[in-house]
């Protein structure tokens, strides 16, 4: 299935690579350019390592580092010069890139951003972190949804960042809108290792999909991250996995959408993205297409709410040290 890497790439395949990029310190304009160029050189690298790549992804934080930061002066923009040398080195390499930056907002707390760039240096893919870790992240809650797009060599991608993919919603909403490969990049630090894995894994057979998956690695001095880079089947089966924790590995393996297209046309037991809209259709005529879930009604009737909700100690950020917001989602600073 993985062509040993992608060093055997077949025709309908689309040959992955993570970098576990080494976690950096980025406190001031400077520090952002130079990291900036690291990131530049790996795109880089990526190319020279393997000639069959069609898609090199770097983690989140991959430009900014894990300090919460939100220094208008390290902010970025996606007409800024960071994402203009992204866009050239993805134009000078013939390869597609997918990067991370903090974005400022001139309305509220910056968001945590991720793009998917094309071997033109177009933006194809646009994504705003819907669930920032909290109470750790400041981040303003992404407000766009999440969009798929036709990747390299005709493959549905999909993006989202970290902390998203301990949602199933987040996934199940990928594949709904035709997503056969989820990329999945992060900053986490060693103690989420297991739900990594297995959230990892589920995110793929819960919704035949492939999802490809990345962290920082190294220590900046104060964290660690852990690389962890993960490839994984729609079976739910890893393909590939960097469990050595070496900082700027880039992790490979090819992938088939193809055959993601075939198992949801195929399949029947454990078809489970159809099957959750077509309960038991053995038994009745198409399956039951209700929405028996109170949750989800709840959420859409802006009622959502939990039977220990009084109960909950951290509702903000003050632990960590934000102030309590007064500004509601959608509110204006």
């Amino acid at each position: 299935m993985s062509g040993l890497g992608g060093l055997n790439k077949s025709p309908n395949g689309v040959v992955i690579g993570l970098v576990q990029l080494q976690l950096p310190v980025v406190e001031t304009p400077a520090q952002l350019a130079s990291q900036t160029r690291r990131i530049v050189e790996l795109v880089g690298k990526a190319r020279r390592n393997l000639a069959t790549m069609d898609i090199v992804v770097f983690p989140e934080y991959a430009l900014h580092g894990l300090s919460m930061d939100i220094n208008p002066e390290i902010m970025c923009s996606v007409d800024g010069p960071e994402v203009r040398a992204f866009k050239q080195a993805c134009i000078d390499n013939k390869i597609w890139g997918c990067f991370s930056i903090m974005e400022f907002n001139p309305h509220g707390m910056p968001y945590n951003s991720g793009l998917v760039i094309d071997d033109h240096g177009d933006i194809k893919l646009y994504y705003r972190k819907m669930h920032p870790w909290v109470p750790v992240e400041p981040w303003e809650p992404g407000d766009q949804g999440i969009p798929v797009i036709d990747g390299p060599n005709g493959c549905k991608l999909a993006l989202i960042i970290c902390h998203d993919g301990m949602f199933p919603e987040m996934a199940r909403e990928c594949a709904y809108k035709g997503a056969e490969i989820m990329i999945r990049t992060a900053g986490y630090t060693p103690p989420i290792r297991q739900s990594w894995r297995f959230t990892n894994q589920s995110n793929a057979f819960c919704n035949l999909m492939v999802t490809a998956n990345v962290c920082m690695c190294g220590t900046d001095g104060s964290f660690d991250s852990m690389g962890e880079g993960m490839i994984v089947n729609f079976d739910g089966t890893i393909i590939a996995h960097g469990q050595t924790g070496r900082a700027d590995e880039i992790i490979t393996a090819e992938v088939r959408p193809d055959l993601v297209r075939e198992a949801r046309k195929h399949w029947s037991v454990e078809n489970n993205i159809y099957q959750f809209g077509h309960r038991g259709y053995t038994a009745v005529k198409g399956g039951a297409q209700d929405c028996p879930y109170t949750y989800m009604k709840d959420l859409v009737a802006g009622e959502y709410r939990l039977p220990w909700e009084n109960e909950i100690i951290h509702t903000d950020g003050t632990s960590c040290g934000f102030p309590a917001p007064t500004r509601s989602f959608g509110e204006k600073a």
